[in-house]
């Protein structure tokens, strides 16, 4: 029996070689799988065209997973560095690259990413478009802007963030509201410029059927980008927000139609005690689809430490719902991050996703924690460096302040209460005076 999409396939009772994969890793029964990637609360994004991917799951019981943006601009086009960083985050555990390439080689750039990395692979086509076609935004046709969508599915990417919920009745709701930070979606802001200078429909809404048709054409997943996500805690949780993510939630039928995975994009910035409640929002007006949120951000005034704001957010996010992270370095809101500010980013958004795994009560997350905390008791170093999320931070912490006694470190030397219990325990001695 013959299948298009993943959702296809498991609609059909079809089993592809990436579900295995996916049950095997998450440690879920096939058919409970397979059920949920049925009715969208379950995706698998794996174009056809991506020849080494390891396909990831992301949704409901699974693993919260994360994303790392990087790509060429006209101020940092520095390929080889920007794959320097691809390898980087492949090493640091990100399951996801976003390419968000906006001048020069981008198809060059794209496709070497897509060649190299077994992450999935999202894109931003309406970036690529701007720098592409190198003409003033209001010029581009609507089947330009198709035109970059099917080169980008054609490469191989996995999932499209396309703006598509920004149509003419949530654009009238912005000129409405009063937002302190307006809009602070690249794309969105993009589309909604090329709207009012052509005094037009977004194309990707109006031709949302069109669009449907590229990404059944490989199994391209549609991840429904948050144009009006709240740039600011005062704009949070507003009628724009909330009238884009309806639109959202009809799109999202309208894709489970032709059988095309979906996920949603969710807020920026936002108040810890909001966060919860958005999650909750946003499964109920989309049908329990994945949602992937970028942060939230919990506070506004923290340049330089947005990783840790954003980190915040983010476990509170998954605990509550959230299935998808995109990380936040300490260069956000400042300047395209180095590669030492990618790592802080990776690792900000792994400790988020496994607290929030640990939430949820995903099989296996507490476990690790569980044998981490074994290995302190018995003192056994070098298993908690194997453990660790870091393993070669926490060595490096510990090797540039050795202790006098093996059994301990330069924080309490023998005064260590581990080290206490443990010689109780074994019947030794306890003696501070050596």
């Amino acid at each position: 029996m013959s299948w298009t999409t993943q959702m296809d396939a498991a609609r059909k009772g079809i089993i592809t070689p990436q579900m295995r994969i996916v049950a095997d890793k998450e440690n879920m029964a096939l058919e409970t799988l397979v059920q949920r990637m049925a009715q969208g609360t379950v995706i698998i994004p794996a174009n056809r065209n991506h020849a080494h991917l390891d396909p990831e799951g992301v949704g409901l019981g699974l693993r919260t997973k994360i994303n790392v943006n990087l790509g060429i601009s006209k101020d940092a086009c520095d390929m080889d560095l920007e794959m320097e960083k691809v390898r980087h985050a492949l090493r640091l555990g990100a399951e996801a690259i976003m390419d968000l390439s906006c001048f020069g080689k981008t198809r060059e750039f794209r496709q070497a990413l897509i060649a190299e990395s077994r992450a999935m692979i999202g894109t931003v086509p309406i970036y690529d478009a701007v720098g592409f076609y190198d003409k003033n935004l209001s010029d581009i046709s609507a089947d330009e802007f198709f035109d970059v969508v099917q080169a980008h599915v054609d490469d191989g990417v996995d999932f499209l963030t396309i703006h598509c919920g920004l149509n003419r009745l949530t654009a009238e709701r912005i000129e409405k509201t009063q937002r302190l930070t307006s809009l602070v979606s690249r794309g969105g802001s993009l589309l909604y410029a090329w709207m009012k200078e052509n005094n037009a429909e977004n194309p990707f809404y109006e031709h949302y059927d069109r669009l449907l048709e590229i990404c059944a054409q490989h199994d391209v997943t549609l991840s429904l980008g948050d144009g009006c996500r709240p740039g600011s805690l005062h704009d949070a949780t507003d009628a724009v927000q909330v009238q884009e993510m309806i639109v959202l939630g009809e799109l999202t039928r309208r894709a489970w139609e032709r059988n095309v995975q979906v996920m949603i994009e969710g807020p920026g910035h936002m108040a810890l005690n909001e966060i919860a409640a958005n999650m909750v929002l946003e499964k109920r007006l989309c049908h329990g689809a994945p949602f992937y949120v970028l942060g939230p951000l919990v506070t506004d005034v923290a340049p330089g430490y947005d990783h840790i704001t954003s980190a915040i957010g983010g476990a509170v996010a998954g605990a509550a719902g959230a299935d998808f992270l995109c990380y936040v370095t300490p260069a956000e809101h400042l300047r395209l991050p180095t590669l030492d500010d990618m790592k802080e980013g990776i690792m900000a958004a792994r400790i988020a996703a496994h607290a929030a795994d640990i939430a949820k009560g995903i099989p296996g997350a507490r476990d690790w924690d569980d044998k981490m905390s074994k290995a302190r008791a018995d003192l056994d170093w070098e298993a908690m460096f194997n453990l660790a999320l870091d393993p070669e931070k926490a060595r490096a912490y510990r090797e540039s302040s050795r202790p006098a006694h093996e059994d301990s470190c330069t924080m309490c030397g023998k005064m260590c209460a581990v080290r206490t219990m443990k010689r109780l325990k074994e019947g030794k001695d306890i003696r501070l005076d050596d």
